[in-house]
Formats: structure tokens, C-alpha cells, sequence
């Protein structure tokens, strides 16, 4: 009998040891990450419900802000309160299916996060480039199946991840030095041969992060060549790209950190930047797409601001009658 098939681990639990190493800052992170994560809820759910209840907005690039926006809210939610509630507890244990549990789904939503952005620079592409024929390319059936193709080949992605890792020994320490479960620290910790887990990280998620990446700046590479042989006009070009502005900005604030975090190699890598880096792709910058998309997109600021005034209606009326 093959005894790697009779236990590959003898840990059943890892310890998360946090965003530091200082006990004395938790108290003050607590309410600073439990605003952030409130923020992003109620920003990015906001977001959704004007996505489907405007009929305005019921548009090819807002069904993919409101598939972002849903994925933003779970992004962080697989990492924040755990972290919240570490942040409270002296216990700071993970069970090691939850440990596996929280590495796929953090892997599944933001590869598919990185596939959607990918997916939502063609839309503008074809919005900008193909006017006559936007309606046409980009129906329902199209947008949906591009929908479902990213949400299931983040899934695949992830379960690869978590399969792969739940299959490795680990036998020293179970002292994780992250504030969630990821397969970098992770095979930090693991006994024996780890080439192939780290083949699949750099090649496998490297593709995942690069491909879109590079789709993406391919996709704004034709808009701004379209726009200066067919127009030759700053104003029509500062136009175009002034609704390609939400996007790139979230394309920017998404791949800046989890490049630099995931390409660099290994031997420049530091515990602290790390944490810090992962903090920024994983809390910040899901909490601030929707403040991105409010500030910077006319429509989705109108349809909030409908739905604010509706809401208030009894109220505003109540100040009308009293001829305030």
C-alpha cells in the first residue's frame, strides 16, 4: 500500500497569526477593517440592487459591474471576518478544512475578479469600436454565457488549488504567518516535494492573472488606435475613453498589488509586504470600486440617486408641504 494514501497530514488545525506581529495595534485595526468591510457591503451592494431594480441599467456593461460588485462583497467576506474575529480572540486557530475551504474560495473569486475585468474591457471595446453592431455582439445569451464561463473556470482554477494543497504533508509547524489561508504560505509549511504545487501557482495562476491582464490592455490599445486613425480628435478621444475611466482604475488598482505580490520571485519576498500587499487587493480595493464607479460613472450615480430620492419621498414631501 502506498503510505502516502494512509494520512498526508498529521496537522488538523493551523494557527493565522494575523495582519502584525504587534498585539497592541488589534484593538485599533478592529474598528479601521470592520468600517472597510461595512463600506464595501454597502457600497458594492448598493451597486447591485440599482444593477437590477434600474431598468436603465439593464445594459450589457452594468450586468458585468453588478457580477463585480457581487464578487467584490464575497472577495472580502472570505477573509475579513475571520480576520475581525482574530483580531478579538486570543484563539486564532483554523481548522484545516476551513484552513483548504478559505484557499479555494479566495482563488476562485479572484481569479474569476481577474477574468471579469478581462471580459468588461472587451464590452467597451466592442462599445466604442463596434457601435453599429454593439446591440448584436454583445446580447443576452452572449453576456451570460461569458458570465458563466469566468465564474466556472475560477472555480476549476480554485479547485485545483485546493485539491493539490490538501494533498501535501504537513508535519512541522502549523504557524501560518498570513492573516487568511493562502497556498504561498502554506507551502512554506509543507514536508516534501512541493515543485509541482509551485509549477501550477506560477505557471497555472500566472496565466490565470497574466492572460486577462494582457486582454485587457490589448483591448485599450485598439480603442485608442480606433479612436485617433478614424476620428483624429483629442476631444472625441478624451470622450470615449472618459467611460473607459471607472474601469481602468479598477483594472489598475486590482492587478498593481497582486502582480507585484504573485510575480516577483520568491527570494525578494518579505512576510510584512506581503500582508500589506494582500490587505490592498484583498479589503481595500474591493471597498473602493464602488466609490470608483459612483464618482466616475454618470448612470450608476443617477440610478443611486433615484433610489435614494424614492426612498426619501414621504420625507421630502412631509418638507414640501411645510414649504421648506
Amino acid at each position: 500500500m502506498n503510505t502516502r494514501s494512509v494520512n498526508q497530514t498529521s496537522v488538523t488545525e493551523f494557527i493565522l497569526l494575523g495582519v502584525t506581529d504587534n498585539k497592541e495595534l488589534d484593538s485599533f485595526l478592529f474598528p479601521v477593517f470592520l468600517t472597510i468591510y461595512f463600506v464595501n457591503v454597502a457600497g458594492n451592494g448598493a451597486i447591485l440592487r440599482v444593477v437590477i431594480s434600474d431598468s436603465r441599467l439593464h445594459l450589457p456593461m452594468y450586468f458585468f459591474l453588478g457580477n463585480l460588485s457581487c464578487l467584490d462583497i464575497s472577495f472580502s467576506t472570505v477573509t475579513l471576518p475571520k480576520m475581525l474575529e482574530n483580531f478579538l480572540s486570543t484563539d486564532k486557530a483554523i481548522s484545516f478544512l476551513g484552513c483548504i475551504t478559505q484557499l479555494h474560495f479566495f482563488h476562485f473569486l479572484g481569479s474569476t475578479e481577474a477574468m471579469l475585468l478581462a471580459v468588461m474591457a472587451f464590452d467597451r471595446f466592442v462599445a466604442i469600436c463596434k457601435p453599429l453592431h454593439y446591440s448584436v455582439i454583445m446580447n443576452p445569451r452572449l453576456c451570460s454565457l461569458m458570465a458563466v464561463a469566468v465564474w466556472t473556470t475560477g472555480f476549476f482554477h480554485a479547485l485545483m488549488h485546493s485539491v493539490m494543497t490538501s494533498r501535501l504533508n504537513f508535519c512541522a509547524s502549523n504557524h501560518i504567518h498570513h492573516f487568511f489561508c493562502d497556498v504561498k504560505p502554506l507551502l512554506e509549511l509543507a514536508c516534501g516535494n512541493t515543485e509541482l504545487n509551485q509549477w501550477l501557482l506560477n505557471t497555472v495562476t500566472g496565466t490565470i492573472a497574466m492572460g486577462p491582464f494582457f486582454l485587457t490592455l490589448l483591448s485599450y490599445f485598439y480603442i485608442i488606435a480606433y479612436l485617433f486613425l478614424k476620428t483624429r480628435s483629442c476631444s472625441m478621444l478624451q470622450k470615449a475613453l472618459s467611460t473607459c475611466a471607472s474601469h481602468f482604475t479598477v483594472v489598475f488598482l486590482f492587478y498593481a498589488p497582486v502582480l507585484f505580490i504573485y510575480i516577483r520571485p520568491a527570494s525578494g519576498s518579505s512576510l510584512d509586504q506581503d500582508r500589506v500587499i494582500a490587505i490592498m487587493y484583498s479589503v481595500v480595493t474591493p471597498a473602493l470600486n464602488p466609490l470608483i464607479y459612483t464618482l466616475r460613472n454618470k448612470e450608476v450615480k443617477g440610478a443611486l440617486n433615484r433610489m435614494i430620492r424614492k426612498k426619501n419621498c414621504p420625507l421630502i414631501n412631509l418638507f414640501n408641504s411645510l414649504g421648506v
